[in-house]
């Protein structure tokens, strides 16, 4: 255990869209320390979703931004062992974690995909995602059913 709790380093905002949210995505899809070539990949996603949109009046960002917001999960389950037998307890997550969870799925998901591209993978992941569809989004509704499954062990909670 820590003595306190870590200190949260600023995020600079992106060069393009000067939006931290987009660091933070970046940063996670990032391998190897290869920051650059991450930012790359994303620009070509987003670009590739405002050619591929089919809402005139939104932009790739802000499909970016809706397809984030479908992928985020509201409850998850967590392991809790009581006299003996192990419960999946559902819990409400914070808001950091539903951000940062939505963002893994997405690039997991994406790195799954069958494209040429890793753009080009990210950017049907998030169109897909927008449009409610999806691995990404499957896996959302799969870990709300499993909280709704186990709703019925919600008093043993932490």
């Amino acid at each position: 255990m820590r003595k306190r709790q870590a200190k949260k380093r600023p995020l600079l905002p992106d060069p393009k869209f000067n939006d931290q949210l987009v660091t933070r995505f970046v940063n996670m899809m990032m391998w190897d320390g290869k920051k650059s070539v991450a930012f790359k990949i994303f620009y070509d996603a987003i670009a590739i979703v405002d050619e591929k949109k089919q809402d005139e009046e939104k932009t790739g960002l802000e499909i970016w931004k809706d397809a984030l917001s479908n992928v985020m999960p509201h409850v998850e389950v967590r392991s809790r062992r009581v006299g003996g037998a192990t419960f999946q307890i559902p819990m409400q997550i914070r808001p950091d974690r539903k951000v940062s969870t939505a963002m893994k799925w997405l690039i997991s998901f994406s790195r799954k995909r069958n494209e040429k591209s890793m753009a080009g993978k990210l950017a049907a992941e998030v169109l897909a995602a927008a449009k409610e569809e999806g691995a990404a989004v499957k896996k959302r509704v799969d870990t709300h059913k499993m909280a709704e499954a186990n709703k019925a062990f919600s008093h043993f909670r932490f």
